[in-house]
């Protein structure tokens, strides 16, 4: 144990301190700062021994300390909690809910439904209905213009858009009760997950976090509307914990920040976590680092910043304050560089213990690319399931292959549709306690920031239980899912199929896709039977032959009985697929962000086109 270690030196030296100002008889201050020294002693002994190289000052090595013993402390406790939770969910999630209608029982929206009146959750099921966005968006229209205790009692913090991966952006709000829940039931515990499967992890090393400071705009009453994250460096004891300084994480330019984040992480070889909220964002940062390796090297050689970043002149010179003149790493780097990219991660940071970003759902094909090629040998783990709305599970299992979460029955109010009844006008839900594993449900949530059984669009498939309590894997969304006659194709049951073709074109490695129904596409693909048009980005081939591109079709109708079944009747026609130029998803993805409210940080690709420019977009990308 390092927490008592870590208090017996403190209090020495505070015991220390105070003896000398208070002017106390000689034996007595001797003895404190005797005892102040040995206990320095011990934590810099505990110190030294998880130092990997790297020049640091011993006030960020004892800030970084403490944060994470401290951090540590709260995961192990915040576990042990969960562990209790989950050995009886149904009273748990019964307070769970109970807590959230009390708290708002006086609201406008409370009072409607008489919130102070329930006191089970079978009143609760039955007397307030599923709900969809639509059900609130005047509601929270009206809470950004000004009025308050509509929905919830307190005030919330932001109006925080969500990434409309599967439709238009959805304004939800965000409350201090929602983020408290995510890092104590969610970043606590998951790094507690993470220091027992990944111990080399407790070293005092840094981290290069991927971030892009968000950009926010005022609702009517003032309130902040923008993407529910906050900046590392809104708090100045996260700051010893990244290489990246302080100034860069304000730089309004993603591809700047960008440049910022590899240049600072190349000057560190001691490196120790790579993180990011997406594997997609990473695999971006290292796709940038090729591109442009040999600007960063020049500029840890001369220790200046690119003049070609447009930075303040305030910035670039707190910036370059911190860069000096360094040759030798620069011809470490340089040489490493020429020896090519796969497995770069390792080699530039020998110490690299882990990347740490989701790599489920519509990210996993960006988490595959980086374990074949850049970050051969390093560690993934994948630690929420998380949305806008809130925390809804932790990955208790990070050395897992299949990404599993376990729901958190404090942060979420769980209830569960069954794949088969999706449509019907008034479904009845499962609790977590009734639904079965190997089963696909649509998760619906009740959460503290003002959603009541609300479709959240999720479907998930429990794949086992941790004492009482629900185990999933993410499946798709339901908005991502491919129809043109009723045949309801997911996306995780696609990308098999183009993962299975992908092998039977030589030389084909997958670098990204995307699918559109027919019916968006307009004149710009003529008249034919309703069909998918697909759009990839390979390495490895420049074009593809017919008999190669119906390989794919043949893969999904091997996969999927319905879709089969509609081709040999001749209703569906013939999938056309398409190879986009190399970059073309990237410049699709900066395309997209400019004209949404998504930030990097939460931008995830879409999977399926609900907008004709997109596809039109990857159209004029078309090289095959």
């Amino acid at each position: 144990m390092y927490i008592p270690w870590v208090l017996l030196a403190i209090l020495c030296l505070v015991c220390a301190i105070i003896g000398h100002n208070q002017a106390m008889p000689p034996p007595l201050p001797t003895a404190l700062g005797v005892c102040s020294l040995a206990g320095m002693a011990l934590l810099w002994r505990d110190v030294s021994s998880k130092m990997k190289g790297g020049k640091r000052s011993w006030s960020s090595l004892l800030s970084q300390y403490l944060a994470v013993k401290g951090v540590g402390w709260l995961g192990r406790r915040q576990r042990k909690t969960l562990e209790a939770d989950t050995l009886n969910v149904k009273r748990v999630q019964e307070e769970t809910l109970l807590q959230r209608l009390h708290k708002n029982e006086n609201t406008s929206y409370g009072k409607q439904y008489d919130f102070s009146s329930i006191k089970d959750i079978d009143v609760f099921r039955s007397r307030h209905p599923i709900t969809t966005y639509e059900h609130y968006r005047e509601l929270i229209r009206r809470i950004a213009a000004g009025e308050e205790k509509l929905i919830i009692a307190d005030k919330p913090l932001i109006l925080a858009m969500t990434s409309g991966t599967s439709g238009a952006s959805a304004m939800l709000l965000s409350t201090k009760d929602t983020n408290s829940e995510f890092f104590l039931q969610g970043v606590a515990v998951c790094l507690d997950a993470m220091a027992r499967a990944f111990p080399a992890t407790d070293s005092l090393q840094r981290t290069t976090k991927f971030f892009y400071s968000p950009t926010f705009r005022q609702s009517e009453a003032g309130i902040p509307i923008g993407p529910n994250s906050s900046t590392p460096a809104s708090s100045r004891h996260m700051l010893n914990l990244y290489t990246t300084p302080a100034p860069a994480f304000e730089v309004p330019s993603e591809k700047d920040t960008l440049y910022l984040h590899l240049l600072f992480a190349l000057k560190d070889p001691s490196v120790g976590t790579l993180e990011s909220n997406f594997a997609s964002t990473v695999f971006y940062a290292f796709s940038a680092l090729q591109d442009r390796w040999q600007e960063l090297v020049e500029d840890i050689e001369r220790g200046k910043v690119s003049s070609a970043l447009a930075l303040e002149p305030a910035v670039r010179s707190s910036l370059e304050a911190l860069m000096k003149p360094d040759t030798e790493r620069a011809a470490q780097l340089r040489a490493l560089f020429q020896d090519g990219f796969r497995g770069i991660a390792k080699r530039l940071w020998p110490h690299l213990h882990l990347v740490l970003a989701v790599d489920s759902g519509s990210n996993q094909i960006y988490g595959e690319m980086l374990r074949e090629n850049y970050c051969q040998g390093v560690p993934f783990y994948s630690p929420f399931y998380a949305a806008t709305e809130g925390l809804i599970g932790v990955n208790l299992w990070p050395q897992e292959p299949n990404r599993r979460y376990l729901l958190c029955p404090r942060s979420m109010f769980c209830e569960f549709l069954p794949e088969s009844v999706l449509e019907e006008e008034a479904p009845h839900t499962l609790l977590m306690e009734e639904v079965t594993e190997g089963q696909n449900y649509e998760l619906i949530i009740t959460n503290a920031s003002g959603l009541f059984r609300y479709r959240v669009g999720d479907i998930v498939k429990v794949v086992g239980f941790h004492n009482q309590c629900p185990i999933v894997e993410f499946q798709y969304r339901r908005g991502q899912m491919l129809s043109v006659r009723g045949e309801k194709v997911s996306e995780a049951l696609f990308l098999d199929a183009l993962k299975k073709a992908v092998t039977l074109w030589p030389g084909a490695q997958l670098v990204d896709y995307c699918c559109a129904e027919s019916g968006i596409m307009g004149d710009s693909i003529g008249g034919s039977d309703p069909h998918y048009q697909v759009f990839v980005e390979l390495k490895g081939v420049r074009n593809l032959s017919e008999e190669q591109r119906y390989r794919l079709d043949i893969c999904l109708q091997q996969d999927s009985a319905v879709y089969r079944s509609f081709r040999s009747k001749g209703s569906i026609g013939s999938m056309r697929v398409q190879l986009v130029a190399q970059g073309a998803f990237k410049e699709l993805r900066e395309h997209m962000m400019a004209y949404s409210n998504t930030s990097p940080n939460t931008f995830k690709m879409h999977r399926v086109l609900r907008r004709k420019e997109y596809a039109d977009f990857l159209l004029g990308k078309t090289v095959s």
